[in-house]
């Protein structure tokens, strides 16, 4: 049979293809399903709900309104379980897990009998995991996110998680927070369930999945514990009967000029330095490429628009309530390719059209009174990061952004735990701080060790920031002047291997250099001395994982996942 649906899809290889739906029925029907019921379009739906995600506590909710969604359009819903990953509740770091998380959804959309399928995403990693898995397997998809979570109170003063987390954890690591009240805050930072209500991962990632067309327009901001969220759900099981019946796939939603507007999204939101090496790994798999030269200068003309932390002072709700992703577009459209389609199936130029803005909202700057005139982001090369480094230059210090310093080095992460808060630390606040082994393969998964602690000596003084640079990654929700994505890593013969203590950097994020002001004579002495083969586990998803990850600027996918590339 030509283009099978329904239940002929996907039929389990028994050298009859009739016997096989034949006993596929026989099974289903075991569920208490009809004939009737088992001709309809069949909508695959991802439960990512887990007892450790607080993002996704809502998955359960979204299930059933997409259920309902399906159904009024004549479709049949299945639910089916993959991997869940919460960012605090994933060892060592749930990037280590996005790639899996992304074979085992790709296996199951492609192993079970679905006309399409609904992705709920939510939690940093799920939503590019999730989207890799969409590209790759190319049917018919649409995403939906749980949302951000409201903001909270804490003795007159409104927070959220989870940039307000780490500024009072830094207040409390200087000694100006006690222990009773650092307590009687965590009570405070996620007062419901969502994800992260600043511009953290989670949010960017949402933004930048809904004009790239993946999500039906206004989902990327609607707070989780909204009823809107539900509708919005609802209105995508509905849209995802129709997507099946049109064969609307992935490839044809996610191009090429729709990745230029999400990234040009990415610098205009402030949006997590994180986003860039998930966009990188999901267009890998289109077959796409992220050029971080073409990034840097997109940053040049983009600015930042959204006054949200870290960047700003305002959090997701109030985006939301400013008029959402589309009031961000149409401040933007005459830079955008207004011609790529979105999975209702208008344009985002149409989209933008239809936008009623809310008066008086102060959360979207005007592109004639930007946050900033340039992009959030800044790509830096030099004899340091040859192959680049990332630095989120719209949360940093802006009388860092041009620094020379002495270096002090940690060479990894259990070395920088036992030596940060040591008061014989030599460091002065005028250093800069380099940690190593950090990165995709020398942590291993590159976790969000990259906001390096002030060293605690120094925050007793009231250093609130200094120039920090790694090879590892920093949650959206951190700010400071911190340099990220160190490429190539240390632990795959990355020069940042090659600094010594009392080595002086110089970072000119305006004209994007980070330099180690070292002889090549000298590098290339300390280079032949250095170990010539890394450790690599003996066995299971760390041995595959050691051997076959990329480095940040191929998104950290892994080789034999991305279409060209040979394992």
């Amino acid at each position: 049979m030509t283009n099978p649906t329904g239940m002929r899809r996907r039929l389990t290889n028994y050298g009859d293809s009739e016997f096989a739906l034949f006993l596929r029925k026989s099974f289903i029907k075991a569920m208490g399903y009809s004939d009737d019921a088992l001709s309809r379009p069949i909508i695959g739906i991802t439960n990512t709900f887990s007892a450790y995600n607080a993002c996704h506590k809502t998955v359960p909710d979204i299930i059933d309104a997409i259920k309902r969604g399906v159904m009024l359009a004549g479709g049949l819903p299945f639910e089916f379980p993959v991997i869940s990953m919460h960012e605090a509740f994933s060892h060592p770091t749930s990037m280590y897990l996005r790639n899996l998380m992304s074979v085992d959804a790709e296996e199951m959309i492609t192993a079970q009998p679905m006309d399409a399928v609904v992705l709920i995403g939510g939690c940093d990693k799920t939503v590019p995991a999730l989207l890799m898995a969409a590209a790759s397997a190319d049917v018919p998809a649409i995403l939906e996110v749980t949302g951000p979570m409201l903001t909270g109170r804490h003795r007159g003063e409104r927070v959220g998680a989870c940039t307000d987390c780490r500024r009072y954890w830094a207040r409390h690591r200087a000694g100006d927070v006690d222990a009773e009240e650092i307590t009687e805050l965590n009570d405070r930072l996620a007062p419901t369930a969502g994800t992260c209500g600043v511009m953290g991962t989670a949010s960017t990632m949402a933004l930048l999945a809904e004009t790239w067309g993946m999500i039906l327009p206004g989902g990327a901001t609607i707070p989780a514990v909204l009823s809107d969220r539900l509708r919005h759900a609802e209105a995508t099981g509905r849209r995802a009967v129709e997507i099946a019946a049109q064969k609307l796939m992935p490839s044809q939603v996610m191009t090429e000029a729709g990745l230029l507007n999400a990234l040009k999204v990415l610098h205009a939101t402030g949006g997590s330095t994180n986003a860039l090496i998930h966009m990188t790994a999901i267009a890998g798999r289109l077959g796409l490429q992220v050029d971080l030269d073409a990034f840097d200068a997109i940053g040049r003309e983009t600015p930042v628009l959204v006054d949200l932390k870290p960047s700003g002072q305002h959090y997701m709700e109030d985006l939301h309530n400013a008029g959402g992703l589309a009031a961000v577009l149409l401040e933007l459209k005459d830079l955008l390719d207004l011609d790529q389609p979105n999975i209702d199936g208008r344009t985002l130029g149409e989209i933008i059209e239809a936008h009623r803005p809310v008066p008086g909202q102060d959360v979207v700057r005007a592109v004639e009174a930007p946050l900033s005139p340039t992009g959030g982001l800044r790509l830096l090369r030099g004899n340091i990061a040859p192959r680049g480094a990332i630095i989120k230059q719209s949360s940093a210090t802006p009388e860092l952004l041009v620094h020379e310093g002495r270096a002090v080095v940690f060479e990894s992460l259990e070395d920088m735990a036992a030596r940060i808060d040591d008061p014989e630390l030599d460091v002065a606040a005028d250093d800069v701080v380099v940690l190593r082994n950090a990165g995709p393969k020398g942590a291993p998964g590159m976790p969000e060790a990259g906001y390096i602690p002030i060293p605690k000596k120094l925050a007793e003084k009231g250093v609130r920031d200094m120039v920090r640079m790694s090879d590892a990654r920093m949650s959206g929700t951190a700010f400071g002047t911190v340099i990220l994505h160190v490429c190539p890593e240390s632990a795959d013969g990355g020069p940042l291997g090659l600094i010594r203590n009392g080595d002086r950097i110089r970072l000119d994020a305006e004209a994007g250099r980070i330099d180690l002001l070292v002889s090549d004579d000298v590098l290339e002495t300390r280079a032949s001395e250095l170990p010539t083969t890394a450790r690599v586990p003996e066995r299971g998803y760390a041995k595959l994982f050691q051997q076959h990850v990329l480095q940040a600027d191929e998104g950290c996918d892994f080789d034999f996942l991305v279409p060209g590339r040979t394992a």
